[in-house]
């Protein structure tokens, strides 16, 4: 079973892919650092609960849980 850390981290990678953002155009949406993103995606930073609410909104999702279960 994959850790909460790895599977966000797969899923914000392949939503951000799937909307056709690169790391830097996500982060402006999100007035987030393009850091930031590459951080999350790489699981070297866990995100805080407003940073999932942001990022689902950033890339369009209907709900942040949509990074948490396998999208693929």
């Amino acid at each position: 079973m994959q850790s909460a850390r790895k599977q966000f981290a797969q899923n914000l990678r392949t939503a951000r892919q799937h909307a056709g953002l690169s790391q830097e155009a996500l982060a402006e949406a999100c007035d987030l650092h393009r850091t930031e993103i590459s951080l999350l995606e790489r699981c070297k930073r866990s995100p805080r609960l407003d940073t999932l609410v942001i990022l689902a909104r950033g890339l369009g999702l209907a709900s942040p849980t949509e990074l948490m279960h396998d999208i693929r």
